[in-house]
């Protein structure tokens, strides 16, 4: 497939070059522009992971059945989390109440006759929460798996050109293991900060996602403050 030629040329070459010369790998990734470039989410996880992502499917029963439960666990769980005396009411940060949701929706679809939802293990065999996805939801009669990610957004944002989803393959922290169905589940809030009211919820079905790749070079902290590369150091004056 065209994206898996694409990432075998780019990556392939591109390690190789990192023992020939850092100025070669550097230039490349500037000829390949791969910022404005746009890719097929399900191609992107074919290619990383060999596996597939299965389209929602509206006449399939047991498509139907899950989107449902979904459905029922998100409306349940936004009643509880709207409540006066709610844990996120007075939360600062808004990615704070991501857990909760994770956490309520994890119980109350795991709680469903036939069904079972946990959070998915990565290629260590380690259950991850962290990454893409947060939630594997298995319909047991068919065994067919479906990936849930919720999302939080203000709701003034909603069509804001911000990045507010992201996949990073890793070989050892990979969290995609079945061919799926792959739900984004948002759902948005008032801004209200330390008094979050939530609001409308959407379904949606990344069968369709175009993706972009942002690559970027990174340090942390303890690479940038190392004691050999400070110039000056001092406090602010005791008067």
């Amino acid at each position: 497939m065209k994206i898996l030629w694409l990432l075998t040329f780019l990556i392939s070459p591109l390690l190789a070059q990192v023992k020939s010369g850092d100025d070669a790998l550097v230039k490349q990734l500037l000829l390949e522009d791969l910022g404005t470039r746009k890719f097929s989410f399900p191609q992107v996880v074919r290619s990383a992971t060999g596996h597939t992502v299965i389209p929602f499917d509206s006449q399939n029963p047991h498509h139907q059945r899950v989107a449902k439960e979904i459905a029922d666990a998100i409306t349940h769980t936004i009643k509880l989390l709207n409540a006066a005396d709610s844990p996120v009411k007075k939360l600062s940060r808004i990615n704070e109440a991501s857990r909760y949701f994770e956490d309520l929706l994890r119980a109350r679809l795991d709680a469903q006759p036939d069904l079972t939802c946990s959070v998915p293990m990565n290629n260590q065999g380690k259950h991850q929460r962290s990454g893409y996805p947060d939630l594997l939801i298995t319909h047991l009669p068919s065994q067919t798996k479906f990936y849930l990610d919720p999302k939080l957004f203000s709701k003034k944002l909603r069509s804001s050109s911000l990045r507010t989803f992201y996949f990073e393959p890793r070989s050892k922290t990979m969290k995609i293991q079945h061919d799926a169905v792959h739900f984004l589940l948002g759902i948005s809030h008032d801004g209200n900060d330390g008094n979050w009211t939530f609001l409308q919820w959407e379904l949606v079905d990344l069968s369709h996602l175009n993706v972009r790749l942002k690559a970027e070079f990174q340090a942390s902290n303890k690479s940038i403050y190392r004691k050999a590369a400070i110039i000056k150091t001092g406090e602010p004056s005791a008067r």
